[in-house]
């Protein structure tokens, strides 16, 4: 199976979206979020998908949906994260989930690297990132970035476990 990265930004309270919508508009976040993704493959939920309304240019998307008549040009669609998954593995990409709150809470378990952005803001909303970090990931990168809100850009990567031999 190939790399699978999440990206994702949230409050400090880990609020990432109001409903369909990102309660925040930051400059130059979006910007990190097109330089890591670029040329890869963004896996993501229909909610997700429809809150941006288009595909991203540069990148191939798959949109998760348990809609099975659900279509929309120049994406690809599967009714499972794990369907989602193969699909993209065999693309050759790098492979990003992008969202939403669903999403991310069942690839938690399948993510080999997090690319966390923290908004230094407490932010109203009703869809949540998973408990992050967790003692499985060891940080990686850690870089702050002075804007309208300020930032905390973080790359964790999941730490490798040792199997011990019983004799």
């Amino acid at each position: 199976m190939k790399t699978v990265q999440i990206i994702a930004a949230r409050s400090k309270n880990g609020v990432i979206g109001r409903g369909s919508d990102i309660p925040w508009r930051i400059k130059g976040e979006q910007k990190l979020f097109k330089e890591i993704t670029r040329g890869g493959t963004l896996i993501m939920g229909r909610t997700t998908f429809e809150s941006i309304g288009r595909p991203l240019p540069g990148r191939t998307t798959i949109i998760v949906t348990r809609t099975p008549e659900y279509q929309t040009e120049g994406c690809l669609i599967a009714n499972s994260l794990e369907l989602a998954l193969s699909q993209a593995a065999g693309l050759n990409k790098p492979i990003f989930i992008a969202g939403g709150g669903e999403i991310y809470q069942q690839s938690l378990p399948l993510a080999d690297v997090v690319h966390l952005t923290t908004i230094s803001a407490e932010i109203d909303g009703d869809v949540y990132f998973p408990a992050f970090p967790t003692d499985e990931f060891e940080l990686i990168e850690d870089k702050f970035f002075k804007s309208n809100i300020n930032y905390i850009y973080q790359r964790f990567h999941r730490r490798k476990t040792t199997l011990s031999r019983q004799d």
